[in-house]
């Protein structure tokens, strides 16, 4: 705005001394005077030029957004940044261990533990990308992000929400195959097979959300700069957008769908199957061990699509749901996921929890 202000008056000024030298007609020879209009009038166009160009840039290209953090429970954001705060804090401890664990033991690098890895890092990305920032607003009041700013948060917020769903799809067929093919187990994920997945859910998530920045970035933006949320996210930027975002609405409904439709049908045949594997074990002890191996893979999928699932629906079609729920439930599900999934994995995978047990006695080798 100072800017515009500035050129605004740099053009008046302008436009006036031409009025003041063209006001002196009878002074000058005619010639000379046609001249010298002619040269007011394409300096007065190339100002007027400059001056429309500065603000097609301003609008389109806006310094900084001002995110509100929770609106409706200001007298509350505290409280909630401080338990905000200690999420956070487990999130990235707990993820950071796990990696560390994996890394450390030898006897870890098969392919469940590597998928977990792949899992604990998109978790600790996930993570934070947005907590910092929203910590800063809800104890600071530090609203303002900039514009580059946010578009790299929507685009890590996206790309690593679409590699943590193909990651438990990852895990699911994992599962699959050492149910169903035990002996083949070894020969079918190798760790080459491993590293070839996790590449094509990386490469498959930062090739289908690139696109969004790169659109988002061509468009003009309204005068309003408001997000009524603690981080900016793909539909909320495009609300301050002053051009038609169908084509933007409809690239996000494709990607959402075809990812997430994608990853739980994947899940779903993958658990299929193995209920199915399982009925047929002769042994309740054997049925309830193999179901044991995937309580913690089926408990981390509830945490991530539930939240997911509501936060996507309402940002598009629940238009009664309290704007409260609706931003909490985002805040969820960003960040309850990357908390409890080494909690999980940690009470419920014996290897990682004797790990982490002889850690704290001091027995770590």
């Amino acid at each position: 705005m100072l800017m515009e202000k500035k050129k605004g008056k740099e053009f008046l000024k302008e436009s006036k001394q031409c009025r003041s030298r063209n006001m002196d007609e009878d002074s000058l020879h005619p010639e000379e005077y046609a001249e010298q209009k002619i040269d007011c009038i394409g300096h007065k166009e190339y100002n007027i030029h400059s001056y429309m160009f500065t603000l097609r840039n301003t609008s389109s290209q806006p310094a900084s957004f001002i995110l509100l953090g929770i609106p409706g429970l200001e007298n509350a954001q505290f409280g909630i940044a401080f338990l905000f705060c200690v999420m956070y804090v487990v999130a990235v401890v707990g993820n950071i261990t796990i990696l560390h664990i994996i890394r450390m033991d030898s006897t870890l690098h098969e392919p469940m533990y590597l998928f977990l890895a792949m899992l604990a890092t998109s978790d600790l990305v996930l993570s934070s990308s947005t907590q910092p920032k929203m910590l800063a607003i809800l104890w600071f009041h530090a609203h303002e992000i900039g514009y580059h700013a946010c578009l790299i948060q929507v685009f890590f917020i996206h790309a690593f929400a679409s590699v943590e769903s193909g990651v438990l799809m990852a895990m699911a067929l994992d599962r699959y195959v050492a149910i169903c093919f035990p002996l083949r187990h070894p020969s079918i994920l190798t760790t080459s097979v491993v590293v070839k997945v996790g590449t094509v859910v990386l490469g498959r998530g930062l090739l289908l959300v690139s696109p969004f920045c790169f659109m988002i970035s061509r468009m003009p933006f309204c005068t309003n700069r408001v997000i009524p949320q603690s981080y900016c996210e793909h539909m909320a930027v495009l609300k301050l957008l002053c051009v038609d975002t169908r084509v933007n609405r409809g690239y996000g409904l494709f990607v959402a769908f075809s990812v997430g439709c994608f990853d739980i049908l994947v899940i779903s045949v993958s658990y299929v199957m193995i209920l199915r594997a399982v009925l047929q074990l002769p042994s309740d002890e054997a049925r309830f061990k193999a179901f044991g191996t995937c309580a913690s893979h089926i408990c981390v999928i509830l945490a991530l699509y539930i939240p997911a699932l509501f936060t996507f629906l309402t940002h598009r079609f629940g238009h009664q749901v309290p704007r409260v729920v609706h931003i909490m439930f985002a805040n969820v599900y960003l960040l309850v996921p990357p908390m409890l999934n080494p909690i999980i994995y940690g009470v419920r995978t014996k290897q990682i929890r004797d790990r982490v047990i002889r850690g704290f006695c001091g027995k770590d080798t």
